[in-house]
């Protein structure tokens, strides 16, 4: 009773003051951009503005009638004043206002709510953490429980969202960890317009409104940071030489925030066309007191069966001004991806006598005697594969906090990540000497029937006097990662404000493997259903029967790629009036990347005195059992060791990469209001310089020689957002920018890469003289907000890229690449015609798209049904640009781009237990250029089901369990984007998950 009445008088006396003209005792307005420590809990709304109020020391300015009823939501985290006094009054009628160090609440009366333009004071920068990672419900003054649970973070990232001036989502930690995401890949894709790429089981990367992986800028910490990983497969792109960071590495629970910047300021650090996704590991002041979270979850796959575990623990503690952090993610996942696959496919010819008496006439005329376009396609080698993966993710984060007082922040953040794959792969397939995997077929191989679809070709055949191969590999894949970040900021006067960031990491990839080729000669087999979603093959002996299976080879291969940055930067910010401020800022960053590819392919076919070799059976996981080579053992029988030296380096595949960039900024941020209509804006422009060297062996005329190559560019990129505040409810956001991504890496390398076989191969080189991607984007979007309950976004964008980097592929004669012959497979021919594909500069490319994205809590709805909720995106986007075939442009869609993704969630939550579902959908995106004549590489469109649910036994613990990939969706690959040539089509098992959380 004495605090309302102390409340009453000091929002009287206020009030009265104002109305008499006597000026109130003056108090320094603080910066817009100092945060403040806030802990208060759910309350009555004049209780918790006195507690503002002491804090902040601004004054108060109302009546008491007008705050009589209202209650504030809890507030927790450190943020600005503007952003809690938005906060406070979100779930209210009422609007409120900083204005010369005063806080006036009035009832809502006006289209642009002070409360929304208070916040735009905060400018980007505002933050609002999530104060507890952990998923148990918080206990609160009285004993009442407050959830900080899934609905909480997703309503707190919305707040975020909307306060923001540029185009962002944001996804919180308890959003992340309310999912059964195996990696933040899978955290990730339910962010609008956000869609993932999968491997054996798991995401890997993103692409972001359309632009793939290479488009997107990753910071970790404030710096800009960079991982590889590899797949199983060739067709994937194997080892991922590129600037995509492969988000696989690190578990999503190391983290507490992630920000995707969709629009462009000059603030930001150049290089993400696409966007920008900044993630942030917990701290110890998102804390107010000692924490321990520790978790334990076991995990199967349901074709493996194997329980592996999933740990995760944190500790933080402040002592005063001084706090410290760590946690730690480990994790081991058993899974497996099997089912068919081929080498690609090509137009072939067969001999008139590798034709069977079967064959009609007139298809016999289109296997022998075609020419040209007439010619009909064969699928290469009609393989059978599995791939076993054995994944060990280890994760560390510790954090140095020394927060002395609101105006100063200092923060030592160091991440540890690492990531083992393991992998054990069997594969049988018509690949042996005579096999189906050449251009021309002319050995003793014999077609005794074929059917063909409407493209000419062969979906269905049956073959004697072929020899089939098996292939046995293990492979070791391990990628480390470092990380050490310095951030700090202090307020030098009420008025002027210094930012700073110094920060290294450096991530090797390394990946060996060795491999024992079997071979049966003589053997007949048949294949079907290369048009259908099922293709099939059978053989005409028993391919368990390790009498049939000679030994025809091995290979041993070893690949490296490590990246390493060196960033610094720091930033003035002098707010030169209410709702002004002007920044300046400067850096400076080291990129280098270096790589090599080593690999000896010893031949045993037709050797005299070759032993034989231990085998074993496949029989897991895979559509027909068949026998493959035991390699430890082969290995040690051969005498054949499994490790590489430098002199064992393929040719053209080592390089050096070197980029140092320079960059400046001037930017101008403005929250005014315009009558009604509050408006939060920033103006600016960045200046970049890039010095680039890049070496390795390379073709210069024809012959490979050292070289080192030097480019430098540089240019600026203007940016403006602006957001309207047209109402309480209603944002309206419009920007314009100038951006550029560079190039990906394995373009840029002063190398080659060669994959040769006996029907030829590839040849892959790069070109350090690319011209970075530079786009001009504009967008808009319109938002409605309903507190915290829901809201509602539609978005546009477009982006025109001036010089898209295409490649262009030629099939030539190999002996005309400049490349020696002693590269090639024993017995072929130097002539043979290869795929041979640089990079160029191409025309330009365009993409535009719309976003919709909506949020609603169905408290409308009477008990039990109030606790429901669901949230959505849709993305459509288009894009294309040239792609160029034996020097013909043709126009395809953007690489990763689906043109429809979208991604739902329905969830009932409640601080006891909870329960959510969630569905992924993109259409299909072109993975690749093609090459042997097919147009372009596309991987079909997939829909994945994920469900989660949990269940608080006490405050302090609780039983979660997950379901990822419900549906066990398959990944169909295929050549050409009109004939839809099949390639591969794996699946890899639905993964279930249990465990419990404490929380002390």
């Amino acid at each position: 009773m004495l605090r309302k009445i102390r409340l009453h008088l000091l929002l009287s006396s206020v009030s009265l003051a104002g109305f008499a003209g006597t000026p109130a005792p003056a108090q320094a307005a603080p910066s817009a951009s100092r945060t403040f420590a806030f802990d208060l809990p759910a309350q009555a709304l004049g209780d918790a503005l006195l507690a503002f109020s002491r804090l902040t020391r601004l004054q108060l300015a109302s009546s008491p009638a007008v705050l009589n009823g209202a209650r504030s939501p809890r507030l927790q985290g450190r943020m600005t004043a503007a952003d809690a006094l938005a906060r406070l009054t979100a779930d209210s009628d009422l609007d409120g206002r900083i204005v010369d160090g005063t806080v006036t609440i009035a009832r809502h009366k006006r289209s642009a709510t002070a409360a929304a333009s208070a916040a735009a004071v905060a400018g980007d920068g505002a933050s609002v953490q999530v104060s507890e990672s952990a998923v148990e419900p918080q206990v609160v003054g009285g004993g009442d429980i407050v959830v900080t649970g899934y609905r909480e973070s997703v309503a707190k990232a919305q707040q975020i969202k909307k306060n923001a001036t540029g185009s962002q989502d944001v996804i919180l930690a308890q959003d992340i960890a309310a999912f059964p995401d195996q990696n933040l890949a899978e955290a990730l894709q339910r962010i609008p317009g956000v869609a993932i790429t999968r491997d054996s089981g798991e995401g890997r990367q993103i692409s972001l409104r359309g632009l793939g992986a290479d488009f997107t800028r990753t910071q970790l910490n404030g710096m800009e940071v960079l991982t590889n990983t590899s797949s199983g497969l060739d067709s994937r792109s194997s080892v991922s030489r590129s600037r995509a960071f492969d988000y696989s590495i690190f578990a999503s629970e190391l983290f507490n925030k992630v920000v995707v910047e969709k629009s462009y300021a000059a603030e930001q650090d150049e290089g993400g066309i696409g966007g920008t996704v900044g993630l942030h590991t917990a701290k110890p002041f998102d804390f107010n007191r000692l924490t321990v979270v520790a978790s334990a979850k076991g995990q199967m796959n349901q074709y493996t069966k194997t329980v592996t575990p999933r740990l995760v623990g944190l500790i933080s503690e402040r002592w005063g001004d001084f706090g410290v952090l760590a946690s730690v993610a480990y994790s081991t996942a058993d899974t497996v991806e099997f089912g068919y696959r081929n080498w690609n496919w090509s137009q072939i010819n067969f001999g008139a006598a590798n034709v069977g008496p079967a064959i009609s006439a007139a298809d016999r005329a289109l296997l022998v005697n075609a020419t040209g376009a007439s010619r009909i396609w064969n699928s290469r080698a009609q393989t059978y594969a599995t791939f076993f993966n054995k994944r060990e993710r280890l994760g560390l984060t510790t954090a140095l906090q020394y927060h002395p007082d609101d105006r100063t922040d200092l923060t030592l953040d160091v991440l540890y990540g690492k990531l083992n794959n393991d992998r054990t792969s069997g594969v049988i397939g018509a690949a042996g000497t005579n096999g189906i995997a050449a251009n021309n077929v002319t050995g003793t191989q014999l077609l005794t029937g074929v059917s063909f679809d409407d493209f000419n070709d062969i979906v269905g055949a049956s073959f004697d006097h072929v020899d089939m191969r098996t292939e046995s590999k293990v492979t070791h894949d391990q990628t480390t990662f470092w990380q050490a970040a310095l951030n700090g900021h202090t307020d030098l006067s009420s008025n002027l404000t210094v930012n700073f960031l110094g920060g290294w990491s450096r991530s090797t990839f390394d990946s060996r493997y060795a491999e024992v080729y079997l071979e049966a000669v003589g053997k007949s087999y048949a294949f079907t259903g290369l048009n259908t979603g099922s293709p099939r093959t059978s053989y005409g002996f028993d391919t368990t029967d390790a009498s049939q299976w000679d030994l025809q080879g091995l290979e041993t291969r070893a690949d490296r790629i490590k990246s390493e940055f060196y960033n610094t930067k720091a930033e003035l910010a002098w707010t030169i009036g209410s709702g002004s401020t002007i920044k300046a800022g400067a850096g400076f960053k080291r990129f280098t990347n270096s790589g090599w590819q080593r690999k000896v392919a010893p031949s045993y076919e037709g050797k005299p005195g070759i032993p034989d070799v231990p085998t074993t059976t496949l029989s897991n996981s895979t559509l027909a059992p068949y026998t493959i080579g035991d390699v430890a053992g082969t290995y040690a029988l051969l005498g054949q060791p499994m490790t590489l030296t430098a002199g064992n380096t393929v040719a053209g595949t080592a390089y050096d990469l070197l980029e140092n960039t320079y960059g400046a900024y001037l930017q101008y941020d403005l929250a005014t209001e315009l009558g009604t209509i509050g408006l939060r804006a920033n103006f600016g422009v960045r200046y970049y310089h890039t010095d680039l060297g890049s070496s390795g062996t390379a073709l210069v005329g024809s012959a490979l020689v050292p070289v080192n190559v030097t480019n430098s560019y540089h240019g600026f990129l203007p940016a403006a957002n602006l957001a309207f505040d047209l109402s309480r409810s209603v944002v309206f956001r419009l920007s314009g920018n100038r951006n550029l991504s560079r190039p990906a890496l394995s373009d840029m390398r002063a190398a080659g890469t060669l994959n040769l076989a006996s029907f030829g191969g590839t040849i892959a080189a790069g070109n350090p003289n690319l011209a970075p991607f530079k786009a001009d984007s504009v967008e808009t979007s319109l938002e409605y907000y309903d507190g915290k309950r829901g809201s509602l976004a539609i978005g546009a964008f477009y982006k025109h890229m001036d010089s898209y980097i295409t490649s262009e592929t030629r099939l030539v004669a190999y002996d005309t690449t400049g490349y020696p012959a002693s590269l090639l497979p024993v017995g072929v021919d130097p002539s043979v015609l290869v795929n041979y594909t640089r990079p160029i500069n191409g025309p330009g490319a365009s993409i535009k798209g719309i976003e919709l994205a909506a949020k609603r809590d169905f408290d409308f709805l009477p008990a039990p049904f109030d606790k429901l909720g669901v949230l959505g995106n849709v993305t459509i986007a288009e894009g294309s640009t040239d792609t160029f075939y034996a020097g013909v442009p043709v126009r395809l869609p953007l690489p990763t781009l689906s043109k429809f993704s979208s991604n739902a969630t329905l969830y009932y939550d409640t601080d006891r237990w909870g329960v959510r579902g969630s569905v992924a959908t993109r259409s299909r995106y072109r993975w690749g250029d093609g090459g042997n004549g097919n147009i372009g590489e596309y991987i079909k469109g997939t829909t994945n089901l994920d469900a989660s649910a949990y269940v608080n036994l006490t405050r302090q613990f609780k039983l979660s369990l997950d379901v990822i990939n419900i549906t066990d969706e398959p990944i169909v690959q295929y050549a050409d984007g009109t004939a839809k040539r099949v390639m591969t089509n794996t699946v890899s098992g639905r993964t279930v998950a249990f465990g419990g959380t404490m929380r002390f």
